[in-house]
């Protein structure tokens, strides 16, 4: 242990939902107590959460401006006073900036405020996605470029990294992690199966995540005819809420298959792992669009240590949670007949979903704990 203590800018946050929230609020709960101080947002539930932390969280508005130009301006003022109000109140032994924009020109400049080094975490979606405006572009250029270390966190991100003219020494690869507590293979998910009425022989297909198009939700629906004309008694249960939420359910009932959707919505975190559990695949055949990629998928490690196979997109880090032909497969998620032969080959092999299914919890358990990378965090 060291007596490090860290000032951490991170616009997500638990309670807020997301896999970028979980990482900083698992991670930095493990680093330093009460000497790691958190900015972050202000989001419904956040003190009710906050009183249950270890670390000290500073919550500051995060809004865009209708008046001011730029519209972000008061986003970056808000981190700006709640890391100088956090140094005022202790000293730091590093910034950390949980995403490079807005965050990281912020914590660029209270790092050279108190001569501390700087860390900036890359995901990889906002690289592939704010590469296409130039004014953008400059600024995470210019980010990257000066901070002290840059966590990338799978060999795609790195590569972009890299793109972008980031010194290969500066870049340290980390990945996300999953909290082996929660998820892990002795659960019993009867009564989820029970809940939405599925036989004996029925396969389960379970996603998890934002509505959104480049998700591929839409593709596994789509398929769900065919897999149904080969004889398969399968149903799809999808977590989650979005923009898309409308269009799932048309599309549904457009191929005839609206009683095999489940649209659950939110569930409550202590049924999530219950849900991993109850299914026989997890699948996230997620593409690229407009830019926007998948730059990992925390989601696919919670499915892995609840013993679960996972069926991903090959666009953008989802390599390095999914090992295709070994915990899953991988396939182009714009394709939708290459979706349907993936999900039929798996859902029609059981002992290959068994065989994936016990790789994929044998390597989540043995390399994705947060314990984990909370020490390779630390010996940034």
């Amino acid at each position: 242990m060291t007596d490090a203590r860290y000032l951490v800018l991170s616009e997500l946050y638990m309670p807020t939902k997301g896999g970028t929230a979980v990482w900083f609020a698992e991670v930095y709960r493990r680093l330093g107590g009460a000497g790691t101080h958190i900015v972050t947002a202000r989001v419904p539930g956040d003190a009710d959460y906050d009183r249950t932390q270890p670390n000290s969280v500073h919550r500051v508005t995060m809004r865009e401006s209708r008046w001011l130009r730029p519209a972000s301006l008061p986003r970056y003022l808000g981190l700006l006073r709640g890391g100088l109000a956090a140094i005022a109140r202790a000293r730091f032994s590093a910034v950390h900036a949980g995403r490079v924009l807005p965050e990281g020109l912020v914590a660029w400049l209270l790092a050279r405020l108190i001569r501390r080094p700087l860390v900036v975490y890359a995901h990889g979606e906002e690289i592939t996605t704010w590469s296409r405006y130039p004014r953008r572009l400059w600024a995470m250029r210019w980010v990257y470029r000066r901070a002290e270390r840059v966590v990338a966190n799978s060999d795609f991100t790195r590569e972009r990294l890299l793109e972008l003219g980031v010194r290969p020494t500066r870049i340290r690869l980390i990945h996300p992690g999953v909290d082996l507590a929660r998820f892990h293979t002795a659960i019993d998910a009867r009564p989820e199966r029970a809940e939405l009425g599925l036989g004996e022989g029925a396969r389960l297909i379970l996603s998890v995540g934002r509505l959104s198009r480049r998700k591929g939700f839409d593709r596994v629906i789509e398929a769900l005819p065919a897999l149904c004309a080969q004889g398969l008694d399968v149903h799809y249960a999808v977590i989650g809420i979005g923009e898309d939420q409308h269009y799932l359910e048309t599309l549904a009932a457009r191929h005839g298959c609206a009683e095999r959707v489940h649209l659950l919505g939110h569930v409550a975190p202590e049924a999530l792992p219950c849900w991993y559990a109850a299914a026989d695949l997890f699948a996230m055949p997620n593409r690229e669009i407009d830019g926007d990629t998948e730059g990992f998928g925390m989601v696919f490690l919670e499915a892995a240590a609840c013993g679960t196979p996972a069926l991903a997109g090959r666009a953008g880090g989802t390599g390095a949670a999914v090992l295709d032909g070994e915990t899953g497969l991988r396939v182009e998620g714009a394709d939708a007949e290459a979706v349907s032969a993936a999900l039929a080959r798996l859902l029609g092999d059981p002992l290959l979903l068994a065989r994936m299914g016990e790789a994929a919890a044998a390597r989540a358990h043995a390399a994705f704990s947060w314990e984990r990378v909370a020490e390779l965090t630390r010996t940034l």
